[in-house]
């Protein structure tokens, strides 16, 4: 094997988030099945309606659970109800709209609206990562330059890249938040920024 030298490069690059997803869900009660089923389909259905209302599109919504759950006494003995509950994840393309979407939420679904949760996301991630690919690159040849330095030699061709895949992922970081979007109705949303981190393995020949 030639002499060498293998390094260890990392990378990152950022960029404000441009959508949100929103988790939400509509839980009813009722003393029978198909009550609580009937409640749940209504509130859901007049919820949809809203958000359609709200510029969030058929294909950025999507039914993410549905389930019925048995209500029993203290004793757990005897049964008092029935719980129908259906979650949803909607995409909301523009920030501006959430908080004005949220209150629509609850409006059409009434006391049954929660939200389970609000996160903020880059929908093209792909960039992201070839800039911190590039980043973490740049950051081994460094080392490695350093490194030949010290021992009085000079970097030859690559023989080896090993990206490290556990690392090359959005990772979103809601720090500082540098952009506050008011949503319309008095519900701040802060976009703070996602970040994409890589790690790379680089083997360069010494001269």
């Amino acid at each position: 094997m030639p002499d060498h030298v293998e390094v260890l490069g990392s990378g990152a690059a950022g960029a404000v988030p441009d959508v949100v997803v929103l988790d939400a869900r509509v839980q009813c009660e009722a003393g029978d099945v198909a009550g609580a089923l009937a409640d749940a389909t209504q509130r859901v259905a007049a919820a949809l309606d809203a958000v359609g209302e709200h510029g969030v599109h058929a294909a950025d919504r999507r039914t993410t659970g549905l389930a019925v759950s048995t209500r029993w006494d203290r004793d757990g003995r005897g049964v008092v109800g029935y719980t129908a509950s259906q979650t949803v994840r909607l995409v909301v393309r523009d920030r501006e709209r959430v908080g004005a979407l949220i209150e629509a939420l609850a409006g059409a679904a009434g006391d049954a609206f929660g939200l389970d949760g609000v996160t903020l996301e880059v929908a093209e991630p792909a960039p992201l990562l070839e800039r911190a690919r590039a980043a973490a690159f740049e950051d081994a040849r460094a080392k490695a330059e350093q490194y030949a330095s010290l021992a009085g030699r000079s970097l030859g061709p690559v023989l080896r890249v090993t990206e490290q895949p556990e690392r090359g992922i959005p990772v979103p970081r809601f720090a500082a938040a540098k952009a506050a979007v008011d949503g319309g109705a008095g519900m701040p949303v802060e976009a703070g920024e996602s970040t994409v981190t890589t790690t790379v393995t680089v083997r360069f020949s010494l001269r």
